[in-house]
C-alpha cells in the first residue's frame, strides 16, 4: 500500500542545501507562450536550488516563444536550457514525450507551465520532502497554487484539500496541477511506460493515479509553491470558481467524467501497471461497481473506498454512481 502524506505546513518553508550531488530536470512544454514566458524563466533562475536543467518541448509556436528560449539558452549556456520539437499531439502527450526521452537524466523531474511564476523555494521544498523516501519507491510532491491574473495581481488560491491523497481518491479525482509537481526517478520510470498513442486526459491526474497505484508516496503540501496565472488561453482552469465547479459537475453527469475514467483505466491495463495487491482489490471493486446494476453497483463502489476530497464532491460521486456515470 502507498504511504500518503498530507503536509499541512503552518511554519516557514524549509530549504534543501544545494550541494551539487542531486539534480533536477525541469520539463516545460511551450506553445505560443511569449506573453509571459520571460517571467517564468526568470523565476527558474531565482531558485534557491540551482542544480537544474531546463528541457523545453515546443509544440510548433508561431510567435516569439522560440526566440525567447534561444535568448535564454545563449545567456545560461547550452547545457542549462535544451530545446526540442514537440510531437504536436496535445499538451499531455507533449509533457510525456519529455518524460520518455532516454537522454534526459536527473534525480528528480519537475513539470512546468509556460506562464506561471515559481516561488524561490519551490524546488528546495519538493526535494526536501522527497529526500525522505527511498530512491526505489515512486514518489511525488505536489502543492496548492496561488492564483494571479494577467497583470500578476493575486486573485485567490486553488482549493485546499484536507483528506489524505491515495489511490482511492486518484481513481475519481486529481488533487494538484502538474505545474506544482516534483517526482523522483522511480516515478518517472512508471510514467514513461504510457504508450505514445494513448489517450491521456491529463498528465497530472495520470501521474497521481499511477504513482499512488503502484505503491508510491504522495506528498501534498497545503502551502502554494507558485503563482498560477489565469487568462483566456489557459487549457485547464483552477477549479476554484463556481463556474469551474459547475462545469465539472456537468461533465460528471453528462458522462464526460465516465469517459475520462475509462481512459485512465485503459492506461493502467495497457501498461500492466505494477499495482499493489491492495490497490488491485480496490480497482476490482471499482470496476465491478461501474458495470453492475443497482443496488450492487453502490455496494461495490462503497467497498472500493473511492472518495473525493470534499463532502459535496463525494455526494455528487454517489449520485453519479446511481446514474451509471462514474
Amino acid at each position: 500500500m502507498a504511504t500518503q502524506v498530507n503536509d499541512r505546513r503552518s511554519g516557514p518553508p524549509y530549504f534543501r542545501s544545494d550541494d551539487g550531488r542531486e539534480s533536477v530536470a525541469i520539463l516545460m512544454c511551450t506553445y505560443n507562450g511569449a506573453s509571459f514566458l520571460k517571467e517564468q524563466l526568470d523565476s527558474f533562475e531565482a531558485q534557491g536550488f540551482s542544480n537544474w536543467t531546463l528541457y523545453v518541448s515546443d509544440d510548433g509556436s508561431s510567435d516569439t516563444t522560440k526566440a525567447i528560449l534561444t535568448e535564454y539558452a545563449d545567456r545560461w549556456g547550452p547545457h542549462k536550457l535544451i530545446i526540442f520539437d514537440g510531437p504536436k499531439k496535445g499538451f499531455a502527450q507533449n509533457f510525456l514525450s519529455l518524460i520518455r526521452r532516454p537522454d534526459l537524466t536527473a534525480d528528480y523531474f519537475a513539470f512546468s507551465d509556460q506562464d506561471d511564476i515559481w516561488f524561490g523555494d519551490k524546488l528546495g521544498r519538493g526535494m526536501a520532502a522527497l529526500a525522505r523516501v527511498e530512491v526505489d519507491i515512486p514518489s511525488m510532491y505536489c502543492t496548492r497554487t496561488r492564483l494571479i491574473d494577467e497583470e500578476g495581481q493575486v486573485i485567490g488560491h486553488s482549493p485546499d484539500f484536507e483528506k489524505p491523497p491515495s489511490f482511492q481518491n486518484a481513481l475519481v479525482q486529481s488533487i494538484a496541477g502538474a505545474n506544482t509537481m516534483l517526482i523522483n526517478s522511480a516515478a518517472r520510470q512508471i510514467l514513461a511506460r504510457v504508450p505514445v498513442d494513448a489517450y491521456v486526459v491529463a498528465h497530472d491526474w495520470l501521474a497521481y493515479l499511477l504513482i499512488s497505484g503502484c505503491g508510491g508516496q504522495i506528498h501534498y503540501d497545503a502551502l502554494p509553491t507558485l503563482d498560477y496565472r489565469q487568462h483566456g488561453n489557459n487549457l485547464i482552469g483552477s477549479n476554484s470558481k463556481w463556474g469551474d465547479k459547475l462545469k465539472r459537475l456537468v461533465d460528471m453527469f453528462s458522462g464526460q467524467r465516465k469517459a475520462w475514467t475509462d481512459a485512465n483505466l485503459h492506461i493502467l491495463e495497457s501498461i500492466d501497471a505494477p499495482l499493489t495487491e491492495e490497490n488491485r482489490t480496490i480497482i476490482a471493486h471499482f470496476k465491478r461497481g461501474r458495470a453492475l446494476g443497482l443496488p450492487a453497483r453502490l455496494w461495490e463502489i462503497k467497498k472500493s473506498g473511492v472518495y473525493r476530497q470534499t463532502r459535496s464532491g463525494s455526494v455528487s460521486l454517489y449520485v453519479a454512481a446511481c446514474l451509471g456515470k462514474v
